[in-house]
């Protein structure tokens, strides 16, 4: 069972930035906890990778303080697993004993920030905040992705292949020259895709193909 910093959370507060901190030094776990609940951030804490790799993270902008040296599995393999379960929470690793070989792995595997212990508080804090602010906007984009392939998906074949011509930069005329359609009927299809699409404008839309890789 992991250690929970504070009691269970209410639904009203569910949705705020949480820190996870996997440390099996107790008195490092107490002391990183105190630091952010004095920021009022949440935090949850794990003295070893297994327990952390058994709790299915929540749905919130997140971040994990990692050190890199545990008992068993690694700070690195716990970084490794977590890639392979498709699992992008932002990595600070902390630690005594760095080495270039292991920050280079330990940064192309992903993680955010490598800090050296003893760590001052400020440069903790400093680091947490960026990686939250990273993993809201990598969430953030996920979430305008999801919402324009499903709408893509709502696309009739054919007004696909308007949207594809019209976002490469043809006008109406050459979208019906290339088709074979009436240039009214490129117009509606336009409209159908606009509304379907949500887009405010065509360079809206423009946008949107660009996300979606829509291409000819």
């Amino acid at each position: 069972m992991s250690e929970r910093s504070r009691p269970p959370q209410t639904q009203a507060n569910a949705g705020e930035p949480i820190v996870f901190v996997v440390d099996d030094d107790p008195a490092m776990r107490r002391s990183l906890t105190n630091l952010f609940q004095s920021v009022g951030l949440k935090v949850e804490t794990f003295a070893s990778a297994p327990e952390m790799l058994q709790t299915k993270p929540p749905e919130v902008p997140s971040c994990l303080v990692l050190d890199i040296r545990l008992p068993g599995l690694s700070g690195l393999d716990l970084q490794a697993e977590l890639a392979k379960a498709d699992i992008h929470t932002p990595i600070i690793f902390i630690t005594g004993h760095g080495d270039i070989p292991m920050t280079v792995r330990a940064m192309k595997g992903g993680a955010v920030d490598f800090l050296p212990k003893p760590v001052r508080e400020q440069d903790m804090l400093d680091a947490v905040r960026a990686a939250i602010e990273h993993d809201r906007k990598r969430r953030e984009l996920e979430s305008t992705i999801s919402t324009l392939r499903a709408r893509f998906q709502s696309l009739s074949q054919r007004e696909r292949d308007v949207l594809a011509l019209v976002a490469s930069g043809l006008m109406n005329k050459q979208v019906a020259s290339e088709l074979g359609l009436a240039e009214i009927t490129v117009k509606i299809y336009r409209g159908q895709i606009m509304r379907k699409m949500g887009a405010r404008s065509l360079a809206d839309l423009v946008r949107m193909s660009e996300v979606l890789g829509v291409s000819r």
